[in-house]
């Protein structure tokens, strides 16, 4: 964590408030997560540094960024444009050259870069998308915010045990809603 400089991954007239552990506003009713938050889902992921991960749900880019320190490869996938954009430059700009940002449906996943050893979700899905149990390599896990209403979940972990999926709850959270597909509608 210490790391990744959080206040290149906010807005200038945020900056003074980038080491604050909470969510930070980033545009088009999206935000950038906690610190806390985003070590405690990195920490889910159980990552030994070898890892193909992907992170759904780009945003700013700091998550990425921190994952990228624990992984070998970090894809990640937005579906805003101007965010996958801006994150993709402040990801290049800082040398995290092992981070590839992606524009489309996470809920969907990201099937032509798959298996993945991990799954890193970072908005709030009803249920767990089909297409993940279907990029996930055996053994890798999908850390992923689960609940009934768009704005109160429970983070989950899933750990494929020869197509078997274990699953623990890792305790209540609220994420942004996971748009697309396979998550929320957009209305």
């Amino acid at each position: 964590m210490l790391a990744v400089p959080r206040e290149e991954f906010v807005a200038d007239a945020l900056r003074s408030e980038a080491y604050d552990d909470r969510p930070l506003p980033i545009g088009a009713g999206q935000t950038i997560s906690q610190p806390f938050t985003v070590a405690y889902m990195a920490q889910a992921a159980e990552l030994l540094g070898d890892e193909k991960i992907l992170e759904v749900g780009t945003g700013s880019g700091y998550g990425a960024a921190v994952l990228s320190h624990l992984g070998a490869k970090v894809h990640t996938i937005e579906r805003i444009g101007s965010h996958a954009r801006r994150a993709s430059d402040t990801l290049l700009r800082m040398g995290y050259v092992n981070v590839q940002v992606h524009l489309g449906d996470g809920s969907l996943g990201l099937a032509a870069e798959s298996p993945f050893d991990v799954i890193v979700v970072t908005a709030g899905a009803a249920a767990l998308p089909p297409s993940y149990i279907e990029q996930i390599a055996e053994g890798g896990r999908i850390v992923i915010p689960i609940g009934k209403h768009r704005s109160e979940q429970r983070l989950h972990r899933f750990r494929n045990q020869r197509g078997t999926l274990l699953i623990d709850d890792l305790g209540s959270f609220a994420f942004v809603p996971l748009i697309g597909d396979e998550g929320w509608p957009t209305t």
